[in-house]
Parts: C-alpha cells; structure tokens; sequence
C-alpha cells in the first residue's frame, strides 16, 4: 500500500501509520534498527530500492529524506510504502524542500523506532564531518560511500580526518570478497616475504586505494595500482614474493583464478558485489569496524602507494596515498564504484 501526503508534518505521518497499522494489521514487531537514508532529489529511488533489499534480512523502518531545493517554499510531503510496498520493512519518504531540505534530529525522531538502533546512510554527498551531523549524532553506525562523492579522493582524505568508531564506507565493503580470498591465500601459503603488491584496474577507484592500503599495511610492502581504461574495476591483485607471483585475477565478473607458484591454477567463486550486497552487509553489524578504522585513518597516512598507467614506468613509491600523475577526483565514477 502506497499513501501520499502533501504539506504535511511528522506527527501527522505518524499518526498515519498508526492508522494503517490498526486498519490493516501492519506491525512492527521483529523491526531490528531504523535506516534513514539521506538522499537527494533524483536519485532516491536506487537507495529505496537497496534498503528494500536488505530489509528481507534486517527487517527495519526506513525512512528516506529526499532534499530538494533550499530556495522552494518551505514544506514536507511524504509517501507511506507499508506491506507489499515495502519488503520487509515500512517505508517513509520524506521530501524536504526550503529550510526543510537540510535533514535534521528534529524532523525524523518522531519516526524512530523507539529502542532500536538508529543506521545513518548517506548514498551520495556526505557531510564535512557525519558523526557530528544533526543525524549521525543519534546514529550507532554511520555509512557513506566515497565512490559517489563528487570527489572522491578528497572524500576519502575527508574520512580519515573525521573518523569516529562507527563509521563506515562503502568502497570498503565492496573489497570483502577480495580480501577474504587474500587472507585465505596468505594463510596457504605460510610466513613468505611480499616484496611488492599490485593492483590493477580500469581506474583508480576508492575501493582499490583502500585494499591497497590495507595489503600495504599488514605486509608490508610497497603497493602499485595499474590502470587501464580497457578494463572494468579492479581485476586483479598480485603479491611479488621471492618464491615467485601469487596472483587473484577475475576476468569477467562472477569468477576468480588464483594462481600459485608450482600449483595448478583454482577457480573461485567471486562475483561483483552490487549496492544492495553491500548495504545488507553493513548492516548485519552494529559494532565499529576496527579494521576500516586503521586503514581509513593510520593506514592510509602511512601506506607506500604509487600509481601509474599500462606502459607508463613506475615511480618510486610515496610515503601516503597521493595519486601520481592522474586527475584521482574524476577518474572514479559512480558508473564503475561498483564494480570492485
């Protein structure tokens, strides 16, 4: 069931649901957190849309503030999605326009569910700092994606200097699988030296700045990132070794090869994981991610990283994440931060 309301308030949107609970037996009992989504105009449709999928496995109340125009007359319209319409979840759009396009505590804490866990998702543009954000104060987890900031590289540099426990970002949860299967590997193949790592793709994207960081950190090494506007996201890591390359390659986009000195080659199940994939895991957990936590702050202020393209000669590697010799703002679009 879908109910439209115009010029409308918070307290009249809750008493709306209550209605509709009485009058078709909706409720909210097993509802685990309240997602809200802070959205914009346009866009708000794939959020909605990725938070209906997750909420199949985290049954939740979502609620979705689209902020319009700040120079519009001022006034909240809503629509209700309760039952079919919703998944797994109750699902409450706000549409914010003048002074109500900037979304705050007071406008949504009406609509929470009261003693449950509060999820901040920002799915584009992010505030200079979330967690002190009038929203990302009341939230337990806080979750942005670096990959559609308009700039992403200065929003990673952002992160890191704003990070609380609690936060998290999507370009990291995109790397799990990689990162699972490298950690699997290093574990096979014992306490052997990593003289280099190297990570290749069609573009510098956050995700691959991070998993190089991370690989950097925890072994190391000096990391290089390759890229080549012929391929599609990152599709391959190799770990330099004096025993020879162990290398993670996936050609296309659900499966992996791994290749070992003096083993024949294993394929791995490894597909690309899509925002909504990405969204269900972050919420499974309402802890801090300690691990993101030392990639996005001393990880990424130490790490040696360089990048360069196919055929282009390596430089010596830097003692931080700046990208050498490329334009890093504009080389990931959201078109391609999914396919890590």
């Amino acid at each position: 069931m879908i109910v439209q309301m115009e010029n409308t308030t918070a307290a009249k949107i809750e008493k709306k649901l209550n209605q509709l609970r009485d009058e078709n037996g909706v409720v909210t009992l097993g509802r685990v957190l309240t997602l809200v989504v802070l959205a914009q105009a346009g866009h708000s449709e794939v959020a909605v849309e990725a938070a209906n999928y997750a909420s199949h496995e985290h049954p939740c109340r979502i609620i979705v503030h689209v902020a319009h125009s700040r120079t519009d007359e001022t006034r909240l319209d809503a629509q209700l999605r309760v039952g079919g319409d919703a998944g797994a979840s109750e699902v409450i759009l706000l549409h914010g326009y003048g002074e109500l396009a900037e979304p705050t505590e007071t406008l949504v804490s009406a609509l929470l569910l009261p003693d449950a866990p509060i999820v901040a998702w920002w799915p584009h543009d992010f505030p200079e700092n979330p967690s002190t954000s009038s929203i990302g104060c009341i939230a337990h987890r806080r979750i942005t994606d670096s990959s559609r900031a308009p700039a992403p590289f200065e929003s990673l540099a952002q992160l890191s200097q704003q990070y609380r426990p609690g936060d998290t970002d999507l370009s990291w949860t995109r790397i799990t699988n990689w990162r699972i299967q490298l950690a699997a590997v290093l574990d096979q193949v014992g306490p052997v030296k990593v003289r280099e790592i190297v990570l290749e793709g069609s573009t510098v994207a956050p995700s691959m700045v991070l998993l190089g960081v991370w690989l950097s950190s925890k072994l190391d090494a000096p990391a290089t990132i390759i890229t080549d506007d012929t391929r599609r996201g990152l599709d391959r890591v190799c770990l330099v070794t004096d025993d020879g390359s162990v290398q993670l390659h996936r050609p296309g986009r659900t499966v992996a090869v791994l290749s070992q000195p003096g083993q024949p080659d294993q394929q791995i199940a490894m597909p690309v994981r899509d925002l909504n994939a990405c969204l269900a895991e972050e919420l499974r957990r309402l802890d801090a991610d300690e691990v993101y936590g030392e990639v996005i702050t001393s990880g990424l202020a130490s790490a040696r990283i360089t990048t360069r393209t196919v055929g282009e000669e390596a430089a010596e590697p830097s003692e931080n994440t700046t990208v050498q010799g490329h334009d890093a703002s504009a080389s990931a679009s959201a078109e391609g931060a999914g396919d890590e």
